[in-house]
């Protein structure tokens, strides 16, 4: 059984409710989770923040975070995560920003680097992961990561 598969089950299991906002991943996630049978029943959508505006008008990430701290930062994840829940009406959000190269890396934010925020009734947490390999790997390791936060907090829930 997949992560997506053991995520859908899970939140059928708990009657709850699911969202992502992506940025790195491009809507991996959501197709993961699309991809399993039943899914319409927790996964009510995505939000795909490829660009600062959408972050900022349709996630309402602050402006100030994003010149302060930047798209790849922990409080950008958490305010993506906390605008797609409060977006989507969801009961948990998974939100992904990062930097899956093969560019735009730096020594304090390395090609690899990804910031995940998980939102739900009883907050957001934030985690950052630095992933090897290529742009694919990235973003491949990056889409199970979410899946599996999105599991833990349903099981827990």
């Amino acid at each position: 059984m997949t992560t997506a598969e053991k995520l859908v089950k899970a939140l059928i299991e708990k009657k709850l409710t699911c969202a992502t906002a992506e940025s790195c991943t491009g809507g991996g996630v959501g197709y993961a989770i699309t991809g399993v049978a039943g899914s319409s029943a927790v996964f009510w959508g995505g939000i795909i923040s490829y660009d600062n505006s959408v972050k900022r008008d349709v996630l309402g990430v602050p402006a100030e975070v994003l010149a302060t701290k930047g798209a790849v930062s922990s409080e950008c994840a958490a305010a993506m995560a906390e605008g797609a829940r409060r977006r989507l009406k969801t009961d948990l959000a998974v939100s992904i920003t990062g930097i899956a190269g093969p560019g735009g890396g730096s020594a304090e934010k390395p090609v690899g680097l990804v910031w995940f925020g998980l939102a739900s009734k009883t907050g957001t947490i934030t985690e950052k992961k630095i992933f090897p390999g290529d742009r694919e790997a990235v973003r491949t390791a990056a889409i199970e990561h979410a899946l599996n936060l999105l599991l833990e907090e349903a099981v827990r829930s």
